[in-house]
């Protein structure tokens, strides 16, 4: 099935992610992790994105991103993947592809959905059983953005910091996002985003993509015709 052009706007968050080939793990040892990480932490200021929120899952990743330009997430993602993806199949004497094709992205609406987002993705272990707190998972950006832990990772965006006129106010403020889980629709809206590759957030926002980008980015009507044009990926496989 046909997947959209990708939508390359500057200075809009983007909640991007990279899934492993066929669902197999990315990170198997913590040295990984902590590669991955580190190539984060380098890459992220030479491709000019800024990272707001990040998970490693065992087989994929997501990011809570800003690029300064259009081609800044795609220069980020194709430099950290390639080096990570060097390094695996060096370490684990392996050949062939590490990662599923192309990222997926999806343009997030500051105004509506910025800090569902964030909370989506670092809650992404929560959901997957792997922890019982968000707190408790030590490759994501909630330690950073909600208790203070020293992070070369994260950079907090414009809306993090109207949370309060200092960091402990701010990070007060995040932590009560965290004290009701993302209700269903919530979910849903996020997921059929980040797969379609469309805009998360108002028809107010979506109306001025369109305009700046000169493309109808909302879903298709139904039936095959609607979901090809739409972009819409089946939803069995897709890991959160």
């Amino acid at each position: 099935m046909p997947r959209t052009a990708r939508l390359r706007i500057a200075d809009v968050p983007l909640h991007v992610v990279q899934r492993g080939h066929d669902k197999c793990p990315c990170f198997i040892t913590e040295r990984g992790f902590e590669l991955y990480l580190g190539l984060v932490a380098e890459w992220a200021p030479i491709a000019r994105c800024d990272i707001h929120a990040y998970v490693l899952m065992p087989n994929h990743v997501h990011f809570l991103l800003t690029g300064q330009d259009e081609d800044a997430c795609t220069a980020f993602m194709r430099a950290v993947n390639q080096r990570y993806s060097q390094w695996f199949n060096r370490t684990m004497q392996r050949i062939g592809t590490l990662w599923q094709g192309r990222f997926w992205s999806s343009p997030v609406d500051t105004s509506s959905y910025f800090f569902a987002c964030q909370r989506y993705i670092e809650l992404n272990p929560v959901r997957a059983g792997l922890v019982d707190g968000a707190q408790r998972y030590p490759w994501s950006s909630y330690r950073a953005n909600a208790d203070a832990e020293a992070s070369l990772v994260v950079t907090p965006h414009r809306m993090y910091t109207e949370l309060g006129n200092d960091g402990d106010a701010r990070r007060s403020a995040y932590r009560e996002f965290f004290r009701e889980e993302l209700d269903v629709s919530q979910l849903q809206a996020i997921r059929n985003a980040i797969r379609s590759g469309l805009p998360l957030g108002s028809d107010a926002f979506i109306d001025q993509l369109e305009r700046t980008t000169g493309r109808r980015l909302r879903p298709g009507r139904p039936g095959r015709r609607g979901v090809q044009a739409s972009g819409l990926a089946p939803a069995s496989g897709f890991e959160e």
